[in-house]
């Protein structure tokens, strides 16, 4: 995420890892929560020194070498599991429902972001479990189906007088005592390099002090260095890394370089570090890319163009990916298909989230709240369950590895003595520090305080396991919940009637259950008398009153967002228009996902995209966008029931441009057996709007129509399609 950052004193790593061992090996077995401590849970794992032929291999220093890496630690710690917790393997009953992801791979990454657990226990924050015993967090995260932690890593996050930043303070040591931690659990680690002493994120993307003043040649040796010197710190101490990311969220920049082809010779030396890292301990680790704006489709499907351009030889495409700013997750779906299927390489989603609660817990301030929340998904802690569930099944959908939830442990700090703020500073549990001041003024400067993410995490204020915590377990076997609450239900909905139409409102109105196999709407009875007050041969808007029998669901939100009748049912509305209005659904394709739409493709090169460009829509801002480095040939189309017999006409508008004589366009509907079609469309030019029109198109009051349109064309030509219609003539 984008919200703190910490700091690392560097010695030498042979000082660092002998220091760290020497402190875990001290911590062993008792609940001291110093950095290499255990918790208060009962696995410790066994912590051996291992001298064995994976330790190292003599060579030239790491630091000079562009082939060979310099030996390992000799006195590698081997952190053995110790706790092997018992998943279910069939539909359990709990507190929230969950709905089964079929064919879920065993390996699949079900991951969680706890870089600030040591500051957190440090300042006196506990975890207990769902009965309320105190529980180390690793076995609480073991128990829930988590197989892989998530450790952020700065370079220094301390000031001239080695006073945290904050936000966890992260650094390599706190990775490695972390790491090893987990090991015991049975999970394994992904080291998350930001290569800035605090939190890099979209909007800035700080040079570690230390490497200020640096040229390109020379700061490409220290990151090389600092990734080698801190892996080794990491990995000695028994952590089991697996994921290694080279920055993060890297849209405009990494350790202060904003071209994009000196940031391409950075991520280079990461990942070369990384390779010769896992050369020297002989494990496998998988280099990680990560970005995020993946609403922004054509933007990031250009970052993975220019990776290629520039020979980035990367493993994992890596994105966040947070319901509130990032679009729906067929959009989602849809760009990490295409950048695995055109550059052939593995994607994952490093970071997710959402919101149980809007409350907030230390007076801070957070990210998001209730207004934030993502239609379906409402801010409780079935809807944080469901959110996740189906983060994970698109995701699957998608080929990616795995799912990262960011921080699902960042609690509010309440001291004993003293006051938060006072923790927040001296321990480094807020997100920022007024100490990181110097390094990032205008931001942590201005904003420093206490932990603005405790409403997204997956534990109370006080530190007890919510119910959604287990979803990582339950998406392989699905999960009975206790009481089928309604998650999201359409309070408004609209109807539209052509002049001289009957009036016809539907029996049901959409809604989303906690049980995810009851697909069924809910019932509504309308107002009689309102409807029968509807005089279709008037233009006119009407409001029909409705209401819903509740029959022992309770309905999930804010209880006063929440609208009741008297009687106590639930009260939904119809809001009537007659008009001659368009029965294109989406027709400007500015709804969060398209639905209506069905794409067929039958070139088999996926050419068509929803792209939000308003220099490219017809109105508004999203327009349907194709193009490819291959001939495409697909149509775009969706059914409508007009209701009503009569003449409809039917129109679009298009533009574009590289088309050769052989290329085709047309508008085309289909209404009962016949087929009309516009005149062949030719277009020529960018924002040079063409507008195809089909009359006299004849339906009968029981037909189906069909709207779309029909492009065979070359390859390389482009063009953004908007603003379809079809209307009662």
């Amino acid at each position: 995420m984008i919200r703190k950052k910490v700091l690392v004193r560097r010695i030498s790593a042979c000082v660092l890892a002998l220091g760290l061992c020497v402190a875990m090996l001290a911590g062993c077995g008792s609940s001291d929560q110093g950095a290499a401590g255990t918790g208060s849970g009962t696995a410790t794992g066994g912590l051996t020194a291992e001298n064995g032929a994976d330790s190292g291999t003599a060579g030239s220093d790491a630091g000079t070498s562009d082939s060979g890496a310099a030996p390992g630690g000799s006195g590698r710690t081997v952190v053995e599991q110790t706790y092997f917790p018992e998943l279910p393997t069939e539909k359990a009953q709990a507190p929230i429902y969950v709905q089964k992801i079929d064919g879920l791979s065993d390996d699949f990454i079900r991951g969680m972001d706890i870089s600030s657990l040591l500051v957190e226990e440090d300042s006196g924050v506990k975890y207990y479990d769902a009965e309320g015993n105190e529980a180390d967090l690793f076995k609480l995260l073991a128990d829930a189906g988590i197989n892989c932690i998530r450790v952020r890593v700065w370079v220094d996050p301390f000031d001239s007088e080695g006073r945290g930043y904050g936000g966890g303070n992260c650094t390599a040591e706190t990775a490695a005592a972390l790491g090893a931690r987990a090991a015991a659990y049975g999970m394994n680690t992904c080291v998350d390099f930001h290569y800035s002493d605090f939190w890099a994120d979209p909007n800035k993307q700080m040079c570690p002090k230390a490497w200020e003043g640096m040229n390109l040649t020379d700061k490409k040796q220290a990151l090389y260095d600092y990734t080698c010197d801190s892996l080794r710190t990491i990995i000695n101490a028994g952590a089991r890394v697996t994921m290694v990311q080279v920055g993060n969220e890297t849209n405009h920049g990494v350790a202060g370089e904003t071209a994009f082809g000196d940031m391409a010779e950075l991520f280079k030396n990461g990942i070369r570090a990384v390779n010769d890292i896992s050369d020297e301990f002989g494990t496998d680790i998988l280099t990680v890319v990560h970005f995020t704006s993946v609403d922004d489709s054509e933007w990031m499907k250009g970052i993975a163009e220019k990776l290629a351009k520039y020979k980035v030889e990367y493993d994992v495409f890596g994105i966040s990916y947070y319901p509130y700013w990032h679009s729906t997750m067929t959009n989602m779906v849809n760009v990490l298909k295409y950048i695995s299927d055109t550059y052939n390489v593995k994607t994952c989603i490093m970071e997710t989230a959402y919101m149980y609660t809007g409350d907030d817990g230390d007076g801070s301030g957070n990210s998001v709240s209730g207004p934030d929340a993502v239609e379906g998904y409402p801010v409780s802690v079935q809807g944080q369950a469901k959110l996740v569930r189906d983060v994970c099944a698109a995701a699957d959908e998608a080929g990616a590895l795995g799912v990262f939830y960011w921080e699902g442990a960042w609690l509010p700090v309440k001291p004993e003595s003293g006051t938060a703020s006072t923790v927040w500073e001296e321990k480094g549990s807020g997100w920022a520090s007024s100490y990181a001041s110097d390094y990032d003024p205008d931001d942590a400067g201005i904003y420093y305080g206490g932990c603005s993410w405790e409403n997204q995490a997956f534990f109370d204020f006080d530190g007890k396991a919510l119910p959604s915590l287990d979803v990582f377990k339950y998406i392989y076997c699905g999960a009975e919940g206790e009481v089928n609450d309604i998650l999201w239900y359409e309070e408004t909905i609209e109807v539209n009637i052509n002049p001289g139409g009957e009036v016809s409102l539907p029996e049901t109105i959409d809604c989303v259950w906690a049980d995810p196999e009851c697909t069924s709407g809910m019932k509504v009875t309308w107002d009689e008398d309102a409807v029968a007050a509807i005089d279709t041969d008037e233009v006119g808007e009407y409001t029909v009153p409705g209401s819903v029998e509740l029959a022992g669901s309770g309905v999930a939100g804010d209880p006063s967002d929440i609208k009741l009748n008297d009687d106590g049912t639930l009260y939904v509305e119809a809001l009537v228009n007659v008009a001659n209005v368009n029965l294109v659904a989406d027709p400007s394709f500015e709804e969060e996902d398209h639905l209506a739409w069905v794409i067929t493709d039958n070139a088999g090169n996926a050419p068509v995209d929803y792209q939000k460009k308003a220099s490219d829509a017809h109105t508004g801002e999203v327009a349907l966008h194709f193009w490819s480095k291959s001939d495409m040939d697909f149509t775009i189309e969706q059914e409508i029931t007009p209701g009503q017999a009569g003449k409809y006409s039917a129109e679009a508008f298009m533009q574009g441009g590289d088309f050769d004589a052989s290329s085709t366009i047309e508008l085309y509907v289909k209404a009962g057996d016949t087929e009309y079609t516009s005149d062949p469309v030719t277009l020529d030019g960018w924002v040079n709007w063409k507008n195809p029109r089909i009359e006299g198109i004849e339906v009968g009051a029981d037909d189906t129509v069909t709207i779309g349109a029909r492009v065979k064309c070359n390859a390389l030509a482009w063009a953004t399609f908007d603003d379809f219609s079809l209307n009662l003539q």
